[in-house]
C-alpha cells in the first residue's frame, strides 16, 4: 500500500516523488510507461560510448536560484551557454537574430543602433498582436519572418504561424547587440553526469519505489494508494470525454560519425530546407571527448509520443473543459507540461512541481490515520 501514487517519471513526477518522500516520510509509488526514469530528459550512453539524449537536446537554464539549488542537491553541474545557428540562404547565421545575423546575410556593417532603426523600418504595425506571425512581423518585417520562423514554425507544429497563438514566437528574442546565446538566463549548465543521473539520485530513497514499462490504464483498478499526483496527458486520464488534445510529437534519426566534430555548435537548424528542423551534435553539450560523433534529426510528426501541446485557441477550450473535471477529482494532482496542456521549459515544470508540493504540504494532514483507496475508480464511469 503506498500514501501516493505518481504516474510519469520525468521532472514533475520525480521532484513530487522526491519531496514528498523525504519532506513527508510518505510512501510513494512512481510508474512510468517507458522503460526508463527522466521522461523525455532521458540520456544515455550508446553503443559507441558517446552520451547522448534519445528525445532530443535538453539545455538547462533558469533565473530561479532555488530550482537551481534543489537540483545541485542531485548533481554538480558543467557551465554551458547554448549556441545556435541557422542555414539562412546557404549560410549559417546566428539565431536568435542578431546583429551579426543581419550583417552576415545582408553583407551589411550596421552598428547595433543602426540595426534598431533597420528594424523599425522594416516592422508591420499590427494590434493587437494575437497570433506567432505577428510578434515576429511587428518586430522585424515580412522578409525576416519569412527566412527564420514562417517554414520552420510550419514544420514543427503543423501549422502556419498565422494560426498559432502568439506565445510560441514570443519566446525567442531579436537582438541589436552581438550576444548570440540561445537564451539569456542567469544560470545556464548541464548536468555533469547526465539527467539520467541526476534523476537517479532524486529517486534514491528508501519509500520510493519505481515500477517502468507500466501503463497507468492496466494498474489504475489494481493499486492500493490514498492519493495521486498524474503527470501524464490530462485528456487520457478522463477517457477523451470532449475528444484529444492536439499534440505535436517528434520523430529522430541518431547517427555516428567517423569524424571527431560535424558541426561549429551543438544545434543547427534548418527554416528553409529540408524535413528535419535541426541537427544536434551532443558532445558541444556534455563536453565528452571521443574520436567520433553523435548526432540526432529531428522531424516533428503528428504521430507519436506526445511533445508539445499545440497553442490554439479552439485547444485551449477544450483543455479548459478537462481542467474543469480535473478541478472536481480532490485526491488527484495534475502537474507537468501533458496533465496541465502547457509548453513548458524544463525549470519551469521543477518549479510547478516545488509548489505543488507546498501547497500538499500545508494543506493535507499526517497519513497516519488516513484511510487507504482501492481501487481508484476511473472518471470515465464515476462521473457519468
Amino acid at each position: 500500500m503506498f500514501d501516493w501514487l505518481i504516474v510519469g517519471a520525468g521532472f514533475a513526477g520525480s521532484v513530487l516523488a522526491e519531496r514528498l518522500a523525504r519532506e513527508r516520510n510518505d510512501r510513494v509509488l512512481i510508474i512510468d510507461r517507458r522503460p526508463h526514469i527522466a521522461g523525455n530528459a532521458f540520456d544515455h550512453y550508446n553503443t559507441d560510448g558517446i552520451l547522448v539524449h534519445r528525445y532530443g537536446p535538453h539545455i538547462f537554464h533558469t533565473n530561479s536560484a532555488q530550482i537551481f539549488d534543489y537540483l545541485s542537491r542531485f548533481t554538480s553541474w558543467r557551465p554551458y551557454e547554448h549556441r545556435v545557428l541557422a542555414e539562412v540562404d546557404r549560410k549559417l547565421v546566428p539565431v536568435p537574430i542578431n546583429l551579426d545575423t543581419i550583417n552576415q546575410l545582408y553583407g551589411l556593417d550596421l552598428t547595433s543602433e543602426e540595426l534598431a532603426m533597420w528594424f523599425r523600418e522594416r516592422a508591420e504595425k499590427i494590434d493587437p498582436v494575437v497570433t506567432s506571425e505577428d510578434v515576429v512581423v511587428s518586430q522585424v518585417g515580412r522578409e525576416l519572418y519569412e527566412k527564420f520562423f514562417k517554414g520552420y514554425t510550419r514544420k514543427q507544429w503543423g501549422v502556419d504561424p498565422a494560426q498559432l497563438d502568439k506565445s510560441v514566437t514570443a519566446r525567442v528574442p531579436t537582438r541589436t547587440n552581438r550576444d548570440d546565446r540561445y537564451f539569456g538566463d542567469l544560470l545556464q549548465f548541464m548536468p555533469e553526469h547526465g539527467y539520467t543521473r541526476m534523476f537517479e539520485n532524486m529517486l534514491n530513497h528508501p519509500n520510493i519505489k519505481v515500477m517502468l514499462k507500466t501503463d497507468f490504464e492496466d494498474i489504475r483498478d489494481e493499486i492500493r494508494f490514498r492519493r495521486m499526483i498524474f503527470t501524464g496527458p490530462i485528456d487520457g486520464f478522463f477517457g477523451h470525454r470532449f475528444g484529444k488534445l492536439p499534440y505535436r510529437s517528434l520523430k529522430f534519426h541518431h547517427v555516428t560519425l567517423e569524424k571527431e566534430w560535424h558541426q561549429a555548435v551543438a544545434v543547427v537548424n534548418y527554416p528553409m530546407e529540408h524535413d528535419y528542423t535541426r541537427i544536434t551534435e551532443y558532445k558541444h553539450l556534455t563536453g565528452q571527448s571521443h574520436a567520433k560523433t553523435s548526432l540526432t534529426y529531428e522531424y516533428p510528426s503528428d504521430d507519436g509520443d506526445p511533445y508539445y501541446p499545440v497553442p490554439r485557441p479552439e485547444n485551449e477550450a477544450r483543455y479548459k473543459q478537462y481542467e474543469n473535471l480535473a478541478r472536481q477529482e480532490p485526491d488527484v494532482w495534475f502537474v507537468g507540461r501533458l496533465a496541465t496542456y502547457r509548453y513548458y521549459n524544463m525549470d519551469q515544470v521543477v518549479g510547478q512541481a516545488l509548489a505543488t508540493f507546498r501547497r500538499i504540504d500545508a494543506a493535507l494532514p499526517s497519513f497516519a490515520n488516513a484511510q487507504i483507496k482501492a481501487p481508484f475508480p476511473r472518471p470515465g464511469r464515476a462521473n457519468s
